[in-house]
């Protein structure tokens, strides 16, 4: 079933951009910062954005434009034998999207939570004990359940006015609107007292804490943020590629929303490093940084109720973009396979996933007794291992591998499309490194995976 194309080309890089721009940008990347020691992460994190992100999304974006279809289809299609089982990397990664929202839709109902949270004043008593109120709200599965299906209405409804209509022109507005938020806060942020020593930490190289930590765990921590900030393996960036023509180079295309992706990124850095040194917070609290210590930032700051509203409003924003984007690849897929129509689809995999996230939000609660990857894991924590270890670089891999190698669609085929329109092209001398070294690479950040989770 043919689906809706983007109506613009602003519109293809900004909805592209707002699957990559989520909470790996916004939570993950500034504690991984701070917990590696500051700018010379930073720059190593880009060297491995470029090397590894750009050529797979390139990928992903190839397979899909010269397709014209979904995940599943594209891989039969483009394939050089009818016999050939490429489509189960396909299968995978729609598998995937429905793992990644079961707990991100969970998340991203958090983010709101803490909008009303912070606008109502809850964070502004003195001393006030933050862990306790992120601690309370997990506690409560009614709560929890609501702020979910906040999340899902949002997403169902933005996705039934249309592509272009929902999807397309509703991320576009929430993407111009996260940068006004953040610009907003930055400015806030830098304007603080002792402001400064929050960006020495964050732009001025600093050895002696790169040698402290250790170069393998930074080298590797950047390669591994790197790999898994622009939401690669899951299909998300094939159906886009789907539904745009060949005017632009998809390596070019890939290359402008890697920089929106990492602007984002950079500018989340700009925001709670200057804050956090103002006034006296560690920056390398791991995931409690958003929900537990940043409340304690604005608790303290002049009009913080008013800041910290605003910082959720751009903590949500980042996420229901990425939300709303992976629905369409599952509604896509649902419509392409089963020949539902938009409507149906939607309904059916709206249910689905209302009750997929069940999991999730009991796992803190009344299943809090079930902790699958030992004592003080939870549900989220298995279903983000199976998304972050698992499919995303297996995911990655086969989208790779079926681009370059003979036995898929070849390197000449690949080459051919993602050079097809004006922008940058992809010179032929990376085919043997696209080849050899790359699936070398991917396949180091999948074992370092299993063995940062069982071995350390």
């Amino acid at each position: 079933m043919k689906n809706e194309n983007f109506s613009s080309r602003i519109g293809f890089i900004l909805v592209s951009a707002g699957c990559a721009i989520g909470l790996g940008n916004v939570w993950r990347f500034p504690f991984i910062v701070g917990k590696n020691g500051g700018a010379l992460f930073v720059l190593i994190y880009l060297v491995f954005l470029v090397i590894l992100g750009m050529p797979i999304m390139t990928a992903e974006f190839a397979v899909g434009r010269a397709s014209q279809a979904t995940a599943v289809q594209s891989f039969k299609i483009l394939q050089k034998d009818p016999g050939q089982k490429w489509s189960v990397i396909g299968k995978m990664a729609v598998v995937g999207c429905y793992v990644l929202l079961s707990f991100y839709i969970s998340v991203c109902g958090w983010m709101m939570a803490y909008i009303a949270k912070m606008a109502s004043g809850q964070f502004a008593a003195a001393n006030i004990d933050t862990g306790a109120i992120f601690g309370t709200m997990l506690s409560q599965p009614v709560t929890m359940l609501w702020w979910a299906f906040a999340t899902l209405a949002i997403t169902v409804t933005v996705c039934y006015i249309g592509f272009q209509k929902g999807v397309e022109r509703i991320t576009t507005v929430l993407m111009s609107l996260l940068f006004v938020v953040m610009i907003v806060l930055m400015v806030r942020s830098l304007s603080l007292p002792n402001a400064v020593e929050g960006l020495k930490f964050y732009l001025v190289p600093n050895v002696d804490n790169f040698m402290a930590i250790g170069w393998k765990t930074v080298v590797f921590e950047a390669m591994n943020q790197a790999f898994f900030t622009l939401s690669l393996g899951i299909s998300c960036m094939a159906i886009f590629g789907s539904r745009i023509d060949q005017s632009r180079s998809l390596l070019g295309e890939s290359i402008h929303i890697g920089l929106l992706d990492t602007t984002v990124a950079f500018m989340a850095g700009l925001i709670i490093f200057p804050a956090a040194a103002s006034f006296g917070i560690d920056t390398d609290q791991g995931p409690s940084l958003i929900f537990v210590t940043i409340p304690k930032i604005f608790n303290q700051m002049s009009m913080g109720s008013l800041w910290g509203s605003l910082f959720f409003v751009f903590m949500s924003f980042a996420a229901l973009s990425t939300v709303i984007a992976v629905f369409e690849n599952i509604i896509s897929c649902s419509m392409d396979i089963f020949s539902f129509s938009r409507r149906k689809s939607i309904l059916i995999n709206g249910a689905i996933l209302l009750i997929i996230s069940l999991p999730c939000i009991l796992g803190f609660n009344v299943w809090s007794h079930i902790q699958p990857l030992g004592p003080g894991s939870t549900i989220l924590d298995l279903e983000d291992f199976i998304v972050s270890a698992n499919i995303l670089p297996l995911g990655s891999l086969g989208y790779l591998l079926f681009a370059v190698t003979n036995k898929g669609w070849g390197f000449e085929s690949f080459q051919k499309e993602a050079n097809t329109g004006a922008g940058q092209k992809l010179p032929s001398w990376t085919k043997p490194y696209l080849r050899f070294v790359l699936p070398g690479l991917i396949l180091f950040i999948f074992a370092m995976g299993y063995v940062a989770m069982f071995f350390q």
